[in-house]
């Protein structure tokens, strides 16, 4: 199997791929085309079928496993695949494992490392929550080692969340260490909580999709509900703390537009907006220079807001 990641400019296709999404459109001619999202553990493609009506085409889902014919096209610095024929496959054809995104990270040692941060709590309240979850709620443990960051944006992989988690622990910890002002327990539980409602926001791979409480509440309001929920079983979890905790989470977007229930009002909270937006954009970065083969200028970036280019490294 050739896997997505592996494909070149005027590279032929003839592989199995998940059909991630798939959307009808028509030209500004009135010409019907598709958008489809391939998949495989290596990341996404999008492909485009020109023809869909053609003979070539067989009838086929989101979700189906398919067999690609083409040519893989660049086109405003990201490739495509052209999808000349399309066929449906059959239980056996394919090994699911091979369609799964993952982290490039070992699960195992991530989370090994996430509890350490989590013995490193003095707080006996906020150890005693942090445990709560990433110890003794096993059905917790497995969906937040498996779940995405997100759908698209960043970190959409198996594992996303645990390594996006990580890596704003750690930045929190080093925001710790150069502004002793920051209270560490608070802000490090904020930073491994902040995004636990994802869990329950997004279904797991292959479908990878908002759930209807997703749509209809968001991670920011279900992780903050998780939160209280578990501090009232914990016998004086104190008041204060348990709400400048959900705070932080409430905050951790920073900003109405960008979803925050509200803005950041004490210190740790706007701390764990930096350390989210940093993480969040520099995966954001570094999947798009990934993903593409081209050099120099790459074109506008929607999620980057900016013209985006590669890092001469010639001098």
């Amino acid at each position: 199997m050739k896997y997505l990641a592996e494909y070149k400019d005027g590279d032929r296709v003839l592989d199995i791929y998940l059909c991630k999404h798939k959307t009808s459109a028509v030209t500004k001619t009135g010409k019907p085309y598709d958008t489809v999202i391939l998949q495989d553990k290596t990341g996404t493609l999008e492909g485009k079928i020109w023809e869909p009506n053609s003979a070539g085409i067989a009838e086929f889902d989101a979700l189906d496993y398919i067999e690609v014919f083409g040519e893989v096209t660049s086109f405003n610095g990201a490739l495509q695949i052209s999808m000349k024929r399309v066929r449906r496959c059959k239980e056996g054809e394919y090994s699911p494992a091979d369609y799964l995104p993952v982290s490039k990270k070992n699960r195992d040692e991530m989370y090994r490392e996430l509890l350490g941060y989590v013995d490193s709590i003095t707080h006996g309240p906020l150890q005693a929550l942090l445990r709560s979850f990433f110890v003794e709620d096993k059905a917790f443990i497995q969906a937040f080692q498996t779940s995405s960051a997100a759908k698209t944006v960043h970190h959409g992989f198996v594992g996303g969340l645990l390594e996006h988690t990580l890596s704003v622990t750690k930045l929190c910890d080093y925001y710790c260490g150069a502004y002793p002002i920051l209270n560490r327990d608070l802000l490090l539980s904020a930073a491994m909580l902040h995004d636990i409602g994802k869990t329950k926001e997004l279904s797991l791979f292959p479908e990878n999709d908002y759930t209807d409480d997703g749509q209809l509440l968001g991670h920011i309001v279900m992780g903050a509900e998780m939160i209280g929920e578990k501090a009232r079983q914990i016998a004086g979890f104190p008041g204060t703390m348990l709400a400048q905790l959900q705070h932080c989470i409430l905050a951790h977007h920073g900003e109405y537009e960008f979803g925050s229930p509200k803005k950041p009002a004490i210190i740790e909270a706007a701390a764990l907006n930096f350390a989210d937006n940093t993480d969040a954009k520099l995966e954001t970065f570094t999947e798009l220079l990934e993903g593409t083969d081209k050099s120099g200028w790459l074109g506008f970036n929607r999620l980057l807001d900016s013209n985006v280019r590669k890092t001469r490294t010639d001098g």
